[in-house]
């Protein structure tokens, strides 16, 4: 993400992955919820959906949807989650570093783990991870629990990570040379 200087506050700007660009996507619905809008009648019911698309190999994106019926809302929670899809960087299958996204009131602790730790990680959190491709990690969700604001938060915390590459060149150094836990310099940077 760059930052965007021209306002008094940074601004960050995410770059978006072209979904042609990736994979096979596979989509996790996330939270579907009924709501209702009041009118002089009485209420009309509708459906909201939140859903997640990932190609297994560093591409997750999501997106929300709105319909009278359930499917539909799926259909367009999909297409949105389609358009939103970033890349996340990984080392032999965890994050490259440890770090916190924030949403609103909702927090998503991520630490990297060692193999065979597993996905540890509840509720909104997981799929995201999974469809990611992210294999061993350590997660908490503190503070509010939303499933809106959960799946917002970690996706705020994916799209700050940084690659190896990147740290690396911008330290100056080669990447072997980088402090990497020994278990991320077993195999290299993947």
């Amino acid at each position: 993400m760059n930052y965007v200087k021209d306002y008094v506050f940074p601004v960050k700007v995410t770059r978006y992955i072209n979904p042609e660009d990736t994979g096979e996507l596979t989509e996790q619905v996330v939270n579907i919820n009924r709501v209702a809008k009041v009118v002089k009648g009485g209420r009309r019911f509708s459906f909201t959906a939140l859903v997640v698309v990932g190609d297994q190999k560093g591409h997750v994106g999501f997106g929300h949807g709105k319909a009278p019926e359930v499917p539909d809302a799926i259909r367009k929670a999909t297409e949105r989650a389609k358009r939103n899809i970033i890349r996340v960087p990984s080392v032999n299958g965890t994050i490259t570093h440890e770090i916190i996204g924030k949403y609103g009131a909702s927090r998503v602790i991520m630490k990297p783990a060692s193999q065979g730790t597993g996905v540890i990680a509840g509720g909104a959190v997981r799929p995201i991870l999974e469809l990611a491709g992210i294999h061993n990690i350590l997660t908490k969700s503190v503070r509010s629990r939303n499933p809106h604001n959960i799946v917002k938060a970690t996706f705020q915390a994916l799209g700050s990570l940084r690659s190896t590459e990147l740290i690396a060149s911008r330290r100056g150094l080669d990447i072997q040379v980088l402090d990497l836990p020994e278990t991320l310099k077993e195999k290299g940077n993947g």
